[in-house]
């Protein structure tokens, strides 16, 4: 018995219309997302230090 050709199909990956306009909305749109994030994590780092200091205060 002989060996057979198989058929084998392609897989092509591309980006869907929707996925392609989610990364270009994310690409025009990151010093805005930088702008609002900036703050609430400066807000977020900083009470989370008071709350360590105060912690800490009675040691001294």
């Amino acid at each position: 018995m002989g060996k057979q050709p198989v058929r084998m199909k392609v897989v092509v990956y591309a980006l869907s219309s929707f996925q392609q306009k989610i990364h270009h909305k994310v690409s025009e749109n990151w010093i805005s997302t930088t702008l609002l994030l900036t703050p609430i994590m400066g807000t977020y780092t900083y009470v989370q230090n008071y709350k360590e200091k105060e912690k800490l205060a009675h040691r001294y």
